[in-house]
């Protein structure tokens, strides 16, 4: 993987990580501000939202990097400025049009998306549903400018301007939903609304962030028009025919988790209730399942998350040039750092799934249940959105169309029969087998386009399951040692028990990967620089 590869994934990665990590620690306050009918009321509201933002931005900051990594890597320079002038117009229009089609098709969203007859409830989510859709208006235009700065290989914008819009966003959702609730004696969908609202707020951050990168970068990307072959002359109608064609599995793939949970709330309270659960429990387990453990469960996944956005410009240069063993190196060191990172977590995750839930949220055992059978499933999330990425960027985003299809087929086809033999659990299933399916076809695809071979991926996997073995043994010894002492269900002692027991795995893993050599082939020289300052690397 080259160094700008390599730069650029850690920009990305840490900028997502920040602002993941920003995502998860608000729901602490959150919760207690509005409690799990607050939380579920809230949930019910963005998964259309998220759907609609990804119809919205149609793909566009992955689909516009791509374009403009092709096009500068033959140094037609002018042709990524073409479709950044004409798509300013478009993405207002394309925003400004969802927003109106969400607002006011609100009711009708409202019965799409969940499987509740309560006109009360209906008309809570309604409210809600039309607080959020302000935030379409902004979103397109700012994800637009993204894509330009990624298609440059200049990922600092982007990172900069997620953090700036989850700070805004989180500061504006806490201290609304504070006032309304505390303050202001108001009502729980009032405060749902302003928390929604927030997305709004968050967008005017972030659009103001990029706006100040433009205004100084715009210098150096005018002396790249200077160097511009001017050999390549496309029609706008062409132009957007090739974006539509790289964005529309873009989209497919954004709004992936999404609709799975879209159909966890289309499908979830029918099935409890058919088994015997009140609506009240099932609307409980349905909010434990779809928003507090699936903000902890969604933390493993940040590293994919910025690997899927750094590699399709840098696997489309590579495939644009024929240069086929950059692109295996970089596949290599791609797939073994996503399971180098996300493995660990993900098991750790749900061995501290008691003392872990209840730091975030409280002690509650289905919550402790659910983020364990759930926390595995982090791993199948990351594979996915990285086989994904690498599909748009050898142009074969048709499989992704089609294994995303059968994903949502299977999860579809499996969720009701499994959630009424195994409740909550079943849905939890269904989704892991969704996403097996669809990163199975993705997989066969890679191999059989690009001819990659898995073996230097499976021997090194290996290793590291092996590491991750280890890690569990000795985190689980330390973990039993300490509930003699200390219990799970205080939040004080589980920040002790957490932050003990991770500390244990994490430096153990870190260890082994050090005296094995593993985290130099897997992160190069740079890291070996970091690890001599800290005089750690063995000599």
């Amino acid at each position: 993987m080259s160094s700008k590869l390599l730069r650029g994934t850690f920009i990305l990665t840490l900028g997502t990580f920040i602002s993941k990590f920003l995502g998860l620690f608000y729901v602490i306050p959150f919760y207690q501000i509005v409690g799990s009918e607050g939380t579920l009321l809230y949930q019910y509201s963005y998964v259309p939202y998220t759907i609609f933002i990804s119809i919205a931005t149609a793909g566009v900051p992955l689909a516009v990097s791509k374009f403009i990594s092709k096009y500068n890597a033959l140094e037609e320079y002018a042709v990524g400025r073409k479709l950044f002038k004409s798509g300013i117009l478009i993405m207002l229009a394309s925003g400004i049009a969802c927003f109106l089609i969400m607002f006011i098709g609100a009711p009708a969203f409202a019965k799409i998306f969940t499987d509740v007859n309560d006109p009360q409830l209906l008309g809570d989510i309604t409210s809600v549903i039309r607080a959020v859709s302000f935030a379409l208006i902004i979103i397109p235009f700012m994800s637009l400018i993204r894509g330009y700065f990624q298609g440059h290989q200049s990922m600092g914008p982007s990172a900069v301007s997620q953090v700036v819009e989850q700070i805004v966003r989180i500061a504006f959702l806490l201290a609304g939903a504070f006032v309304v609730m505390n303050i202001m004696n108001g009502d729980l969908v009032t405060a749902v609304s302003v928390a929604t609202f927030a997305a709004f707020i968050g967008g005017l951050g972030s659009l103001f962030v990029l706006f100040w990168y433009w205004y100084k970068r715009k210098p150096y990307l005018d002396e790249l028009l200077e160097q511009d072959k001017g050999t390549t002359d496309i029609s706008l109608i062409d132009m957007y025919k090739e974006i539509i064609v790289y964005s529309i599995p873009f989209v497919l793939v954004g709004i992936a988790n999404p609709l799975f949970q879209f159909i966890d709330l289309s499908t979830f309270n029918k099935a409890m209730q058919s088994i015997g659960y009140s609506i009240k429990e099932s609307g409980e387990a349905l909010s434990i399942l779809n928003y507090q453990t699936h903000k902890l469960v969604i933390i493993p996944v940040t590293l994919a998350i910025a690997f899927s956005m750094t590699l399709v410009p840098s696997i489309t240069k590579a495939f644009v040039e024929e240069d086929r063993s950059s692109m295996t190196r970089q596949l290599n060191q791609t797939f073994q750092v996503v399971l180098f990172l996300t493995l660990p977590a993900a098991v750790g995750l749900a061995l501290l799934s008691e003392p872990i839930y209840t730091l975030f949220y409280e002690h509650d055992i289905l919550g402790s249940e659910v983020l364990r059978a759930y926390a595995p499933v982090a791993m199948l999330f990351a594979l996915y959105s990285v086989t994904a990425a690498i599909l748009q960027g050898i142009n074969e985003q048709r499989f992704t169309v089609l294994s995303l299809l059968v994903g949502i087929l299977v999860k579809l086809s499996l969720n009701i029969p499994l959630i009424k033999w195994m409740e909550t659990e079943g849905a939890i299933l269904a989704t892991a087998l969704g996403y097996v399916a669809a990163i199975l076809i993705n997989l066969f695809v890679i191999k059989t386009f690009s001819g990659y071979k898995f073996r230097l991926v499976f021997r090194r996997g290996l290793l590291i399951i092996i590491f991750t073995v280890i890690m569990l043994i000795a985190t689980l010894i330390t973990y039993k040692l300490m509930t003699i002492f200390l219990s799970p269900a205080s939040n004080f002692q589980s920040i002790i028990i957490v932050v003990i027991c991770a500390g244990v795995g994490a430096g153990l893993y870190f260890f082994m990967a050090t005296k094995s050599r593993l985290i130099h082939f897997l992160f190069g020289d740079k890291l070996d620089r970091v690890l001599i300052k800290l005089k750690i690397k063995r000599a």
